[in-house]
């Protein structure tokens, strides 16, 4: 018999944490719907005008942030952190955070400014077709 025998309180509490490890492991999981590569057709954004010159917008129920030069030409990136597939939600400035682990990219260029994320963002086509942007997967 050993010398110090587990207590049931012992056994009870690490049974509480099993399920509260695997709770937080399917946190960091990315989502199996295919949004970190931005919509599979085409989609109508809204008012290119949404996007101000020099600024940027996060289109969230398209998981898109499109930017705005200062000569008015648009770029758009899909709004899916490529670390774990976390959606982005604030832009400040051009740099938008993940809210669940805090990779910072440029909206402009989709380039990483901090990790864990190493990949950039997605890049989309985005055009202004009578006034209304509209963006879709990349062409090779």
């Amino acid at each position: 018999m050993s010398a110090h025998p587990l207590s049931r309180r012992t056994v009870l509490r690490g049974a509480a944490l099993v399920p509260a490890a695997g709770l937080g492991a399917a946190a960091c999981a990315p989502p199996d719907d295919g949004r970190a590569e931005g919509p599979a057709e085409p989609v109508e954004l809204g008012s290119a005008e949404a996007v101000p010159k020099g600024g940027a917008e996060i289109f969230r129920e398209h998981h898109v942030v499109v930017s705005r030069s200062e000569e008015g030409e648009y770029r758009a990136f899909s709004a899916v952190c490529t670390h774990r597939s976390c959606p982005l939600h604030k832009i400040k400035g051009t740099v938008s955070t993940c809210t669940c682990h805090g990779s910072r990219f440029d909206v402009t260029t989709g380039e990483v400014l901090q990790g864990p994320a190493v990949a950039p963002l997605t890049e989309l086509d985005v055009s202004a077709d009578g006034g209304r942007l509209v963006a879709r997967p990349r062409t090779a």
